[in-house]
């Protein structure tokens, strides 16, 4: 595409690099800043600018913050006798946003994938175990994706935590609500009947 202008053109080369965004939609919001008044386009750079220069990882469980210990870890609401281990940020946000779990968090920063080279030196195994370590975690879930990787760093993790007598939980994978049970895969299915429930009055 043939652009009108060179500034244009470079806003939408770097636009068009974040996920999710083609060259169009770059285009079409790289005009719509246009449209805005100057402060609008500052306000946006400047917090782009302060997302990467000031954004930190909490140093106990390893989520986005904006401090050295996240908010979730100082909240004196949340149990802190339950750690969920997940594999990224956006996994936290996801188990937060159903408002179902009160506990905290651990990001392992991935999954074992020996495909990949990643295996449990590269992800925050060690840290994880040293929570533990201080007596006061009495359950760990592991919430991790139903996947082979998944399913093997869950693996790995359980043979890990085991001796150190926490109880480790997993959370029940079934059939989505709202769905056919026709169109669910084999795998799926099968993990939805060995982790039924009792149906109670």
């Amino acid at each position: 595409m043939e652009y009108p202008s060179r500034l244009i053109e470079q806003a939408v080369e770097e636009i068009s690099r974040l996920p999710g965004i083609g060259k169009k939609t770059a285009l079409r919001l790289a005009l719509h800043l246009l449209k805005q008044p100057e402060e609008s386009s500052e306000r946006l750079a400047h917090a782009l600018v302060e997302l990467r220069t000031k954004v930190q990882y909490c140093r106990q469980c390893h989520m986005i913050s904006d401090e050295e210990i996240c908010g979730t870890c100082k909240s004196a609401y949340r149990d802190h006798s339950i750690i969920c281990v997940v594999e990224d940020t956006p996994d936290v946000l996801a188990i937060l946003s159903t408002a179902q779990f009160n506990g905290l968090f651990h990001v392992l920063g991935g999954r074992i994938s020996p495909i990949d080279g990643i295996g449990p030196d590269q992800l925050r195994i060690d840290t994880l175990v040293n929570r533990i370590k201080g007596g006061s975690v009495d359950e760990v879930v592991l919430a991790l994706s139903a996947t082979m990787e998944g399913d093997t760093t869950a693996y790995y993790l359980t043979k890990m935590l085991r001796p150190k007598g926490v109880k480790i939980t997993t959370i029940s994978r079934g059939i989505p609500v709202g769905s056919e049970l026709v169109f669910a895969d084999e795998v799926t299915l099968g993990r939805s009947i060995q982790a039924r429930t009792e149906v109670k009055d």
